[in-house]
């Protein structure tokens, strides 16, 4: 791994240490992240660059493609190196129409983390987020069945540490009332705020917040006052952005995705961005 400064540092999630700037790998299958991509090198040098930038986090999850992002980061990057922590999710499958229903009963869950051991070629995941709700976000549900289900799973020693995704406050209170977590991964970005009162208490107790879609996801964020600052800087409106929540918190991780090397470089570059108070009072009011 390259000793490269990435900007926000590092975070721990549980006794792994990630740099709080990673890589999310959705992006790297196909249109609406089902089938190859159309770039078969092009995906496995973004891989490659993220790790030579000295990226040790990289999201992925087997119902991406399906299959197609492990298989991508298994031939770019395995044998893993040992500071290179991947980050999986389960609990929802995809249909030849392209959506995502759910599948968090027990035998799917366990299908699931045997399925993503297997493609990424892993004896133990270092991370395992229970993605609950729908396409259209959170929905209310237990979670207590399935989530115990990934925790016997972690008690034999084929999951590391547990996240959940996609999750309601009282939800991310129902998992840790049942087994510790080490990161929450939901929508979040400067449009969308919903989460701040959660994220400012999973930071008082060392859990990791990872937003999803940090720069607005199939539907780009659109801002004149995001547009502005960006402009007063002399940088990109996504840069900004991607700058404004490393600022935010110092649990948030970044898992920003591309399919270009060039594209990734912008955004680690435009991460180390720094903010001026007034900037980020400015940027506060997007979302409110």
């Amino acid at each position: 791994m390259a000793s490269t400064s990435l900007p926000g540092g590092t975070w721990p999630l549980g006794d792994l240490t990630v740099t709080r700037f990673g890589y999310g790998a959705m992006q790297l299958a196909g249109p609406w992240v089902m089938g190859p991509p159309a770039d078969h090198d092009g995906a496995l040098a973004v891989l490659r660059a993220a790790v030579d930038l000295g990226i040790t986090h990289i999201d992925t999850a087997d119902a991406y493609g399906p299959r197609v992002t492990n298989q991508l980061i298994r031939e770019a990057l395995h044998p893993y190196h040992q500071d290179l922590h991947i980050v999986t999710k389960v609990g929802a499958t995809r249909d030849a129409q392209g959506g995502w229903p759910p599948a968090r009963d027990p035998r799917s869950l366990r299908r699931a983390v045997h399925d993503n051991l297997e493609v990424l070629g892993l004896e133990t995941l270092d991370v395992v987020n229970l993605r609950l709700g729908d396409a259209e976000g959170p929905q209310p549900e237990p979670v207590a069945e399935a989530f115990g289900t990934l925790v016997d799973l972690q008690r034999d020693g084929l999951i590391r540490h547990l996240g959940v995704s996609n999750a309601t406050p009282g939800q991310v209170a129902e998992a840790r009332s049942i087994a510790p977590i080490v990161c929450v991964q939901n929508m979040y970005n400067l449009a969308h705020r919903h989460d701040d009162t959660l994220i400012d208490e999973l930071a008082a107790d060392g859990i990791a917040y990872v937003p999803f879609f940090p720069l607005g996801g199939f539907s780009p964020l659109q801002s004149s006052a995001l547009s502005a600052v960006a402009a007063r800087l002399e940088t990109t409106p996504m840069s900004a952005a991607l700058a404004w929540l490393l600022q935010r918190s110092p649990n948030i991780l970044l898992i920003p995705g591309t399919s270009k090397v060039a594209h990734l470089r912008e955004n680690v570059a435009g991460a180390a961005l720094r903010l001026a108070p007034d900037d980020v009072a400015e940027l506060d009011e997007i979302g409110r």
